[in-house]
């Protein structure tokens, strides 16, 4: 049962979605905006991503050791503190306008997010019923899709600079007045990141300061006689449907500016706005996807916004100007409850090996470093519509864990009887 003392601990570790949600929502906002400073195609831009999420695949395991090793609370705190190195070194890395010092700044700050998600997402499944993991993660996450909907709109307003350079334009300015226009770019994400940068250096304090229960698992006999985690075949279907999930996630957030603008015609700084309505959506259905999971059992949700989400892809593909954009706001609705259902469902039961198994399944999202690029080159090689297809097939993936999960829930059933 959830103490009376670690209320506070959930609403202070859910603060810490909020975080991490925000500037990892910064990449929709970082794509067009580095594309456009640091020169590049389609697919090199969507390294941004890549510098992100893989992170999550290098450093999970570590993180899970650490965290073993120093439990939740140390985990926590020195994954702020990478958040916040990172942060500031967007400073140098607009002052040289090197795309490089930028990817290596994003993957400083997204090791402190692999830290942080290894050990807040496990944390909270397990302060409090374990029935009501899945509702609480999903309650958690909220916060994350409100930071979601805030990210695309202050990143539009503070970084975005509306001023699109026709190649004819840029073609006919002059070396020193294109460098200036770039340089102009680039440095307006240096104040941004300073603030986040000090907000989390804030949040460390007050962490460092705040005492915060550790939980020790239970022992779980099945599982730990079960040998190998790698054995435990849910767990690993889970791996498999998060990494397609934060593929297909990334895929549909981090193109839609340059979808509103090629396929709506819509300008960057209204397509931001677009997106963070998009965002608002999400946030919407993740409060809204936590109230019907009292009366409907997260594995069978999860079936139907996965298969919802497919035939609004393929409208986006097919259907022309605003109609695709708006089917694009309809899919993240759509994806609100994936990463924590997914989650939860996936680490359900592994008692003793619960620290572990979160470490594998933060390891999966490195399927947001991974569809991107793929996305990138389709787009190039085609067109921004039909590169939309890629995370058909990530959703289709997670229809089938989710499938797979609800057939499992119902032999255990029929068992019980």
């Amino acid at each position: 049962m959830l103490k009376n003392n670690n209320r506070f601990a959930i609403l202070l570790i859910t603060s810490l979605f909020f975080l991490w949600g925000f500037v990892l929502n910064l990449n929709p906002i970082l794509i067009p905006h580095l594309k456009k400073a640091c020169q590049l195609t389609d697919a090199q831009s969507a390294f941004i991503d890549s510098a992100s999420y893989l992170a999550y695949f290098l450093l999970a395991i570590p993180a899970g050791l650490f965290i073993k090793r120093f439990g939740y609370k140390g985990g926590i705190i020195f994954g702020l503190l990478l958040f916040a190195i990172g942060s500031f070194l967007f400073y140098p890395a607009a002052e040289t306008r090197t795309y490089g010092f930028f990817l290596l700044a994003l993957f400083i700050i997204a090791s402190g997010l692999t830290f942080l998600e290894t050990a807040a997402n496990p944390y909270i499944t397990v302060l409090g019923d374990p029935e009501g993991a899945t509702q609480r993660l999903n309650f958690a996450q909220s916060f994350n899709g409100l930071a979601a909907t805030l990210a695309p709109f202050l990143g539009g307003l503070f970084i975005l600079s509306g001023q699109n350079l026709s190649a004819e334009t840029e073609a006919a300015m002059s070396p020193q007045a294109l460098d200036a226009y770039l340089q102009q770019e680039a440095a307006s994400v240096k104040i941004p990141f300073l603030i986040i940068g000090f907000i989390v250096l804030m949040v460390v304090v007050l962490l460092w300061r705040t005492r915060l229960p550790e939980i020790e698992e239970e022992k779980d006999g099945a599982t730990e006689s079960g040998g190998s985690i790698l054995k435990e075949k849910n767990l690993m279907l889970g791996v498999m449907a998060q990494f397609f999930y934060v593929g297909g996630q990334v895929c549909v957030s981090s193109f839609f500016i340059r979808f509103a603008g090629r396929v709506a015609g819509i300008e960057e700084k209204t397509a931001a706005l677009f997106l963070s309505g998009a965002l608002l959506a999400f946030m919407v259905g993740r409060f809204f996807g936590t109230f019907l999971m009292k009366y409907i059992p997260p594995a069978r949700l999860l079936a139907l916004y996965s298969i919802i989400n497919v035939f609004l892809l393929i409208l986006a593909v097919i259907l022309p100007g605003m109609f695709s954009v708006y089917a694009l706001v309809g899919v993240e609705f759509f994806m609100s409850i994936m990463f924590p259902t997914i989650f939860s469902l996936s680490i359900r039961g592994l008692g003793a090996k619960t620290k572990l198994g979160s470490s594998l399944v933060i390891m999966a999202i490195v399927g947001g470093a991974i569809f991107p690029v793929i996305m990138g080159a389709v787009s190039d090689s085609t067109n921004i519509q039909i590169a939309y297809l890629v995370p058909v097939v990530c959703f289709v993936a997670i229809f089938y864990f989710a499938l797979q999960n609800f057939a499992v829930k119902r032999i255990k059933m029929a068992t019980a009887h």
